[in-house]
């Protein structure tokens, strides 16, 4: 593809495909990156291992990794004092 091809394409608006599921579970990963964005240092390291191993999972299992981040927004609200 030339130069002026590429220029006269328009933006990537993301997957031409729409899988709920999936778009529910970036979603939710967003938002719990979101939640643990503030917190201290290595608070928010530990969390965020965990993030992403869900994230890994979802590669190979999306249903599990929803399972699993579900589980993991229910501890992260339930016991702030534990972080």
């Amino acid at each position: 593809m030339t130069e002026p091809e590429a220029r006269d394409r328009d933006p990537w608006t993301g997957p031409e495909w729409e899988d709920p599921a999936l778009t529910r579970l970036a979603q939710q990963l967003r938002e719990a990156h979101r939640l643990v964005a503030p917190l201290p240092q290595e608070t928010r390291r530990r969390l965020i291992r965990h993030l992403l191993a869900i994230t890994d999972l979802a590669k190979r299992d999306p249903a599990l990794a929803g399972r699993r981040l579900e589980t993991f927004l229910t501890d992260f609200r339930r016991a702030p004092d534990a972080r």
